[in-house]
Protein backbone atom coordinates (compact mmCIF):
# COMPACT_ATOMS: atom_id res chain seq x y z
CA UNK A 1 0.00 0.00 0.00
CA UNK A 2 1.37 3.37 -0.85
CA UNK A 3 1.54 6.15 1.70
CA UNK A 4 -1.11 8.10 -0.26
CA UNK A 5 -3.66 5.33 0.33
CA UNK A 6 -3.01 5.51 4.07
CA UNK A 7 -3.47 9.28 3.92
CA UNK A 8 -7.02 8.84 2.62
CA UNK A 9 -8.04 7.37 5.98
CA UNK A 10 -9.31 9.88 8.56
CA UNK A 11 -7.39 8.65 11.61
CA UNK A 12 -8.60 9.84 15.01
CA UNK A 13 -6.44 11.94 17.35
CA UNK A 14 -4.75 8.77 18.62
CA UNK A 15 -3.89 7.67 15.06
CA UNK A 16 -6.55 4.94 15.04
CA UNK A 17 -9.57 4.00 12.97
CA UNK A 18 -12.40 1.62 13.95
CA UNK A 19 -12.38 -1.62 11.99
CA UNK A 20 -15.45 -3.82 11.57
CA UNK A 21 -14.96 -7.50 10.78
CA UNK A 22 -17.90 -9.00 8.89
CA UNK A 23 -18.31 -12.62 7.77
CA UNK A 24 -17.94 -12.61 3.98
CA UNK A 25 -20.42 -15.45 3.51
CA UNK A 26 -23.26 -14.38 5.83
CA UNK A 27 -22.77 -10.63 6.30
CA UNK A 28 -22.90 -11.09 10.08
CA UNK A 29 -20.89 -8.47 12.00
CA UNK A 30 -18.34 -10.45 13.98
CA UNK A 31 -16.47 -7.80 15.92
CA UNK A 32 -15.18 -4.25 16.05
CA UNK A 33 -11.58 -3.38 16.90
CA UNK A 34 -9.05 -0.64 16.15
CA UNK A 35 -6.31 -0.28 13.55
CA UNK A 36 -3.39 2.06 13.29
CA UNK A 37 -1.45 2.62 10.07
CA UNK A 38 0.86 -0.31 10.69
CA UNK A 39 -2.07 -2.67 11.42
CA UNK A 40 -3.85 -1.69 8.22
CA UNK A 41 -0.67 -2.02 6.16
CA UNK A 42 0.10 -5.41 7.72
CA UNK A 43 -3.48 -6.62 7.15
CA UNK A 44 -3.16 -5.85 3.47
CA UNK A 45 0.35 -7.31 3.23
CA UNK A 46 -0.51 -10.55 5.05
CA UNK A 47 -4.12 -11.00 3.89
CA UNK A 48 -5.32 -11.54 7.46
CA UNK A 49 -6.82 -9.23 10.07
CA UNK A 50 -4.28 -7.42 12.20
CA UNK A 51 -5.50 -4.93 14.78
CA UNK A 52 -3.96 -2.51 17.24
CA UNK A 53 -4.51 -3.43 20.89
CA UNK A 54 -5.14 -0.25 22.85
CA UNK A 55 -4.62 -2.02 26.17
CA UNK A 56 -1.31 -3.62 25.17
CA UNK A 57 -0.24 -0.79 22.83
CA UNK A 58 0.92 -3.19 20.13
CA UNK A 59 -0.24 -5.01 17.01
CA UNK A 60 -2.55 -7.96 17.55
CA UNK A 61 -2.90 -10.60 14.86
CA UNK A 62 -6.42 -11.99 15.23
CA UNK A 63 -6.09 -15.65 16.14
CA UNK A 64 -2.46 -15.51 17.26
CA UNK A 65 -3.40 -17.24 20.54
CA UNK A 66 -6.73 -18.90 19.72
CA UNK A 67 -6.09 -20.01 16.15
CA UNK A 68 -9.28 -18.19 15.10
CA UNK A 69 -7.65 -16.23 12.29
CA UNK A 70 -9.59 -13.87 10.05
CA UNK A 71 -8.56 -14.23 6.39
CA UNK A 72 -9.19 -11.02 4.47
CA UNK A 73 -11.56 -11.32 1.50
CA UNK A 74 -12.32 -7.63 0.86
CA UNK A 75 -11.69 -4.31 2.53
CA UNK A 76 -13.60 -1.04 2.22
CA UNK A 77 -13.81 2.35 3.87
CA UNK A 78 -16.98 4.31 4.53
CA UNK A 79 -18.08 7.56 2.88
CA UNK A 80 -16.26 9.68 5.48
CA UNK A 81 -13.12 7.53 5.27
CA UNK A 82 -13.15 7.08 9.05
CA UNK A 83 -14.26 3.43 9.39
CA UNK A 84 -12.75 0.31 7.84
CA UNK A 85 -15.01 -2.62 6.91
CA UNK A 86 -13.36 -5.97 6.32
CA UNK A 87 -15.09 -8.96 4.80
CA UNK A 88 -13.32 -11.95 6.37
CA UNK A 89 -13.34 -15.72 6.51
CA UNK A 90 -13.47 -16.53 10.21
CA UNK A 91 -11.44 -19.67 10.91
CA UNK A 92 -13.09 -21.99 13.41
CA UNK A 93 -16.33 -20.01 13.41
CA UNK A 94 -15.37 -18.15 16.60
CA UNK A 95 -14.55 -14.44 16.57
CA UNK A 96 -15.17 -13.50 20.22
CA UNK A 97 -12.80 -14.15 23.11
CA UNK A 98 -15.88 -15.42 25.01
CA UNK A 99 -15.98 -18.44 22.67
CA UNK A 100 -18.95 -17.18 20.67
CA UNK A 101 -19.41 -16.78 16.93
CA UNK A 102 -19.38 -12.98 17.25
CA UNK A 103 -19.00 -10.29 19.91
CA UNK A 104 -22.58 -8.99 19.67
CA UNK A 105 -24.26 -11.68 21.75
CA UNK A 106 -26.09 -9.38 24.21
CA UNK A 107 -29.54 -8.11 23.22
CA UNK A 108 -31.52 -5.43 25.04
CA UNK A 109 -34.88 -6.77 26.13
CA UNK A 110 -37.25 -5.80 28.96
CA UNK A 111 -34.83 -3.28 30.49
CA UNK A 112 -31.89 -5.65 30.59
CA UNK A 113 -29.09 -7.08 28.47
CA UNK A 114 -29.64 -10.77 27.78
CA UNK A 115 -26.96 -13.16 26.50
CA UNK A 116 -28.79 -14.65 23.52
CA UNK A 117 -26.09 -16.47 21.57
CA UNK A 118 -24.42 -19.67 22.78
CA UNK A 119 -20.80 -20.27 23.65
CA UNK A 120 -19.37 -22.50 20.94
CA UNK A 121 -16.19 -23.34 22.84
CA UNK A 122 -15.28 -22.62 26.44
CA UNK A 123 -12.71 -19.77 26.55
CA UNK A 124 -10.59 -21.79 29.00
CA UNK A 125 -10.28 -24.51 26.35
CA UNK A 126 -9.15 -21.85 23.87
CA UNK A 127 -6.82 -19.71 25.96
CA UNK A 128 -6.14 -21.73 29.12
CA UNK A 129 -6.52 -20.03 32.48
Amino acid sequence: MTQSILEEIRWNEAGLVPAIAQAHDTGKVLMVAWMNREALQTTLDEGRAVYFSRSRQKLWRKGEESGHVQHLKEIRIDCDSDVVLMQVEQVGGIACHTGRQHCFYKRYENDQWLEVDPIIKNPTAIYGN
